[in-house]
């Protein structure tokens, strides 16, 4: 009877349960949206390297073909930001560029108080309590990795749109996701309820893209570092001075906003060995655009370029480029141990198809054409095939013409120097956890190529844009200008630079 009983309901429950659950999915998606901002990004569960791992992307084709969808051989496969420093990245069809590199890129960083002892420091600060930037590269901080960031910005168009908005008054919303840790008597319902779709799988909080301001006398913080240009506005937000490699720029502290959930879940003892409690406190940074750091070492200078390269949290340079065929040989050469590893694990900015692998080790200068501009010499090129023979002089005009158009159009980009990598690739992206030797050790065997650093492999290239400006492209295709020899430069002591 009892039996009876459940199998009749049984369908009906499952109705309701699917209700309920499309139900909560809108209301938490609405209450997440915040008011008068789209996201950026592409959408959830789409991205242009879906298939990296195929075999194609493992050789490399000729500079100047054209595949059978009308598309350059060479192109960007994909592009990227990290807005936060080591953690998730967000995918992008077309992005912005400025002197600091893409628009959101690297603006945000983990930092704990320690007390540490710098070489080369005035004795008045060496010794002194200060904060610094936390990465994957720290074992304790692996599950930084499944932090993910999104990105809201104002849009007029939105329905709910409005000037006084404090979202929009700040230029948008980071909204920052972590796993939810679900401990104790109840665990293991909740655990079926996030399962289910009942329980939310992921907590968040958010933060303001830019600080915004208060229209109050007064000094810029603690210390007296004024960034607003005004004595009559001062940021929410105490500034203070963050330590990354040598270099400690003053940065916005957002620690306010840092739930103590986050605190358990990056400290979590099931993944990390320890407890909170014997951490240093931890905070959360935003890049004061008034004190980014002025880039140096190999890269163009400012009497070159017009203008002086920059950068906020990125380790050295504005950008980062990886070329797909590369990380291919790599993969095929530790696959033993990571049967797919992904592109993703090296966190780059732009990601390339097309040149054979390593081919980009020797690249000094390239060209990247606009794909808009690229369809229309395809055509032209389909056109030119069918009328050369009895219209051999206008095409020449035409190709001359074109060839004006696509200088134009397209920007050129210093690849200064190789990327000289770390154990953070180590990491895996989707898990957080961390493979005791590769893709390092495959990378030391055979990597170690570039004589200013002969101890730690390279694989991929830093880029400085030759314009604070620029636009690049999913499509977009990619030539070189000019080769040559690279000699790495390591970082200097605070305060030196390369005139």
């Amino acid at each position: 009877m009892l039996f009876s009983i459940v199998v009749f309901f049984t369908p009906f429950l499952l109705i309701i349960l699917s209700e309920l659950l499309v139900r909560r999915q809108r209301v938490v998606a609405a209450a997440a949206t915040p008011k008068g901002c789209r996201r950026i990004g592409l959408p959830a569960r789409q991205s242009n390297i879906q298939n990296e791992y195929d075999k194609v992307y493992s050789r490399g084709q000729p500079e100047d073909d054209i595949d059978e969808d009308g598309q350059p051989s060479w192109r960007i496969k994909a592009l990227f930001i990290y807005p936060i420093k080591s953690c998730a990245g967000i995918e992008l069809d077309v992005a912005d560029g400025v002197e600091t590199g893409f628009v959101y890129d690297r603006q945000f960083c983990f930092a704990e108080h320690n007390i540490t002892s710098r070489k080369g420091a005035d004795p008045a600060e060496s010794d002194s309590p200060e904060w610094e930037f936390k990465t994957m590269r720290d074992r304790r901080y692996g599950l930084l990795a499944l932090v993910r960031p999104e990105i809201w910005v104002p849009d007029p168009a939105s329905p709910d749109y409005s000037s006084e908005l404090e979202e929009v008054r700040s230029q948008g919303v980071l909204v920052v996701y972590y796993p939810r840790i679900v401990k104790g008597i109840w665990s293991l319902p909740v655990k079926v309820g996030m399962t289910l779709g009942l329980c939310a799988r992921e907590k968040s909080f958010r933060v303001p893209l830019h600080p915004p301001l208060d229209n109050v006398n007064g000094d810029h913080g603690n210390n007296g570092h004024d960034n607003s240009n005004s004595n009559s506005n001062r940021h929410r937000y105490p500034s203070a001075r963050v330590r990354i490699w040598k270099d400690s720029p003053h940065a916005f502290d957002y620690g306010k906003h840092i739930p103590q959930s986050l605190r358990d879940f990056l400290h979590s003892s099931a993944l990390s060995g320890s407890s909170a409690a014997n951490y240093p406190p931890l905070s959360f940074f935003r890049a004061d655009p008034a004190d980014y750091r002025k880039i140096f070492r190999c890269a163009p200078r400012k009497s070159t370029l017009g203008f002086q390269p920059l950068t906020a949290f990125a380790d050295a340079y504005p950008l980062h480029m990886l070329n797909l065929a590369s990380v291919r040989d790599i993969a095929a050469r530790c696959a033993s141990a990571i049967p797919c590893l992904s592109v993703r694990r090296f966190r780059a900015n732009i990601i390339i198809q097309g040149p054979d692998a390593y081919a980009e080790d020797s690249w000094k200068r390239i060209r990247v054409v606009n794909r808009d501009h690229k369809h229309c010499l395809a055509s032209a090129d389909l056109s030119k095939k069918n009328e050369q023979e009895e219209q051999q002089q206008p095409v020449n005009r035409k190709e001359k013409e074109e060839e004006e158009e696509e200088e134009e159009d397209a920007i050129e980009i210093y690849t200064s120097c190789r990327t000289v990598r770390c154990r953070l690739p180590n990491v895996d992206p989707d898990t957080g956890i961390r493979h005791p030797a590769e893709p390092d050790r495959t990378l030391k065997s055979f990597r170690r190529i570039d004589a200013g650093d002969p101890n730690n492999a390279c694989l991929g290239m830093q880029l400085v844009p030759a314009v604070p400006r620029f636009t690049l492209h999913v499509g977009d295709k990619i030539s070189v200008v000019e080769t040559g020899e690279h000699f790495y430069i390591r970082m200097f002591a605070p305060g030196e630079v390369v005139g």
